[in-house]
């Protein structure tokens, strides 16, 4: 008889593993806002069957925990039952063993304190509340809250003008996301629990590319109200829109040469080319928009207010953060936000021969990367302080730079800037790092027990992130905070009557279609304190719903050029689906907005 065994994966453990893939796939696409009584339920249910037993918190606690959030879902709780629930979640967090009831008891504990109105909620209508949202999740997840199902299935039926139409119902750039959108819809498309999420970007750029014809949105009859809007970038563009559409008279103030923000001076043509940005752009301004370009608007300020009835401030984040690191003052560093903004304009570096040091690990840092890899330079090295996969930068972008020859060396935190006796620039000198525990959601580094080390370069970029110019506005009374303009709610700056602000320059750096929906909420309050009420309408008419994804298909993904060709111009990368890819991709699209359940279903918000 053997002694020993090899070890095969049985018929039983087989189907485990699929339960467990499944279970991680629902987990991974669940809505923005499900329930949060029944997901905690459902967690804590989960880990009490991961407890090994040994300790009281686990082998009792989460099954009384469990029995607890039951009584919740099952009515038979009352406030008693909360504050005991809140108790136990405490107990089993601060006295677990082990990390699955650490862990859970955290997880409860956050939710009975975060969500405390949503249990109440059960106790007292016997139902769940999801007074977060009622839309379908894809939708949701979309910070713009275009209706993604709506235009899927007109690019289905091949009506790509109707579906750019209904896009422009909530985002007027469609041509810029369906290239460049960071696409936080498609986390949450429930597809991903059959297969693979929808590829909404790539059908919205399709859409774009294959409309059958052009056409002029309908406007509101004229209000003789002027509106000065101060910046050309993805926020401003946006409200300019749709105060055009709503017939006010808005007038974009632009300090650079040519519109677009940082969709011109910080995204590279590679990703964004620049004839598909003046395209759109020029399609806006066609429905009604001045523009004044090269105009700085600082100490006009209070002139711009009495010569407009509104005033919506977008400058976005245009300035560098320093490193602060001796020698950084050398000519041979150089800020990301320069390099992009000279780019924008034309104006490509010459890195023939050089070795190029990036510091920074966002989108912003792989851009540049890949940029000075077409500006001809020797060598690219990229020198983040934490882990790769704890870089902000998208997974794709990461991938991309490696493929086209950038080195990254994670866990490396800079030092000093290497001054060589010329006075020229020898490289970034390097602390290496080690892993830690988690510090504002991501892991935090700290130095290694090892000596500096010297990444050679003879040109340094410091991508580190953009700060907000707001200084001048500060200095007439605006108030911020971090640099940032402070705002009501409803994006007004207190204390300047008719002046509203939004976009990076309230939020902070953030997303093109976070910016676009800025703009968005800019116009409609701008026109609300006008004293109207107009709406922009849903004016397409939707194919009937046809299910029919009941068949595994996976996700057409759109492909890129080789590296080695993609490498020698600023020409667009990505190679957009196929016709055939495009129906088939639009195919698989669920329909939650009509087949949805809970608090899934919400139809369609046909005007705002």
């Amino acid at each position: 008889m053997a002694r020993l065994h090899v070890m095969e994966r049985s018929e039983a453990q087989a189907v485990m593993d699929g339960l467990h893939e499944a279970l991680g796939k629902r987990l991974a696409v669940s809505s923005l806002a499900p329930c949060p009584v029944e997901f905690t339920a459902a967690y804590v249910a989960m880990c009490a069957t991961q407890s090994c037993g040994k300790c009281t918190p686990c082998r009792v606690g989460l099954r009384t925990l469990q029995d607890l959030l039951d009584d919740v879902l099952e009515n038979r709780a009352d406030e008693h039952t909360l504050d005991l629930i809140e108790r136990t979640a405490r107990t089993i967090y601060l006295s677990a063993d082990c990390a699955i009831g650490y862990e859970a008891g955290e997880m409860a504990l956050t939710a009975i304190r975060g969500f405390r109105d949503d249990f109440e909620h059960h106790i007292k209508m016997h139902a769940c509340g999801f007074t977060q949202s009622q839309l379908v999740p894809c939708v949701s997840g979309c910070p713009a809250g275009v209706d993604i199902p709506g235009y899927i299935s007109l690019v289905e039926e091949g009506r790509y003008t109707d579906a750019v139409r209904l896009i422009r119902k909530d985002n007027p750039l469609p041509a810029v996301c369906g290239l460049i959108c960071e696409h936080p819809c498609e986390m949450h498309c429930r597809r991903g629990m059959v297969d693979d999420p929808m590829n909404i970007r790539g059908l919205k750029r399709y859409a774009v590319e294959h409309m059958e014809s052009d056409y002029t949105p309908r406007k509101a009859k004229a209000t003789g109200k002027r509106v000065a809007v101060i910046g050309g970038g993805p926020a401003g563009l946006s409200a300019a829109y749709y105060l055009a559409l709503m017939g006010h008279t808005p007038t974009i103030f632009e300090q650079r040469k040519q519109l677009g923000g940082m969709l011109r001076y910080g995204i590279p043509s590679y990703r964004l080319p620049r004839e598909d940005l003046d395209r759109e752009i020029q399609w806006l301004l066609d429905c009604g928009i001045e523009v004044n370009t090269e105009t700085r608007i600082d100490a006009d300020f209070g002139r711009l207010r009495e010569d407009y009835d509104a005033v919506y401030m977008a400058i976005g984040a245009h300035s560098d953060h320093k490193l602060g690191l001796p020698g950084e003052d050398n000519p041979g560093v150089m800020s990301a936000v320069d390099m992009l903004r000279s780019i924008g304009d034309d104006e490509y570096p010459d890195f023939t021969d050089k070795r190029v040091c990036v510091i920074g690990g966002g989108n912003v840092a792989m851009d540049v990367a890949r940029s000075a890899v077409r500006c001809h330079a020797k060598s690219v090295t990229i020198i983040y302080r934490r882990r790769i996969e704890d870089m902000t930068a998208q997974d794709e972008e990461i991938v991309g730079a490696q493929a086209e020859g950038c080195e990254i060396l994670q866990l490396c935190a800079p030092v000093s800037i290497d001054v060589c006796d010329d006075g020229s620039v020898g490289g970034v000198r390097v602390q290496r790092q080690i892993i830690g525990g988690l510090k504002k959601g991501r892991p935090a580094p700290r130095n290694a027990e090892a000596e500096e080390t010297l990444v050679p370069g003879e040109v340094v970029i410091v991508a580190i992130g953009q700060a907000i110019d707001s200084a001048p506005f500060d200095e007439q009374g605006v108030p911020t905070k971090w640099g940032r303009i402070v705002t009501d709610t409803d994006g007004a700056i207190p204390g300047f009557d008719g002046v509203f602000s939004g976009g990076d320059c309230q939020t902070g750096p953030s997303t093109v279609i976070r910016a676009i929906n800025a703009g968005k909420v800019a116009a409609a309050n701008i026109d609300r304190y006008l004293g109207y009420d107009h709406k922009i309408t849903l004016d397409v008419e939707l194919p009937p719903v046809q299910f029919r994804g009941k068949v595994s298909c996976a996700r057409c993904e759109m492909t890129v050029r080789r590296s080695d060709e993609r490498t020698k111009d600023f020409k667009n990368i990505e190679i957009g689906l196929s016709d055939q890819e495009a129906h088939q991709e639009a195919s698989r699209c669920l329909r939650c907005d009509h087949f949805g359940f809970g608090a899934f279903r919400g139809g369609r918000i046909e005007q705002w």
